[in-house]
């Protein structure tokens, strides 16, 4: 099997222990983005919501780097740091996600990396 590494430019350069995504069989496997600022490396603002929009716009930019696009997401993953808040993350995901969305799993945790208070991961056709 082929396997492709993407690591766009356009956003902070990650860590030798992962990829932003892996393109494979078809697919890409996008890693959990949380709400960073490609500009300045850090999160976007401290509000969920913002983050929720600042992740999204980070999977897009990876997934056109892989040659999809946010249309092409069949599953992702949320992660919550404050599970009341989905409705708010849901608004936001709604605008990325009209309609017949991706297959979704939502759910809380108890911390996630620098703070973030959102992540999301993603899976899509090519």
């Amino acid at each position: 099997m082929n396997r492709e590494v993407i690591n766009p430019k356009e956003l902070p350069a990650v860590n030798a222990t992962y990829s932003q995504a892996i393109k494979a069989a078809g697919l890409v496997f996008v890693a959990g983005q949380i709400g960073i600022n490609p500009a300045t490396g850090q999160l976007i603002s401290s509000d969920i919501a913002d983050q929720a929009r600042q992740a999204i716009e980070n999977t897009a930019t990876i997934l056109k780097a892989a040659g999809s696009s946010l249309g092409n997401v069949v599953s992702t993953t949320l992660y919550l740091t404050q599970f009341d808040q989905l409705g708010r993350v849901n608004a936001v995901y709604a605008e990325y996600f009209p309609q017949a969305g991706p297959a979704k799993l939502a759910c809380g945790v108890n911390a996630l990396y620098g703070g973030a208070r959102f992540e999301i991961q993603a899976i899509a056709v090519v």
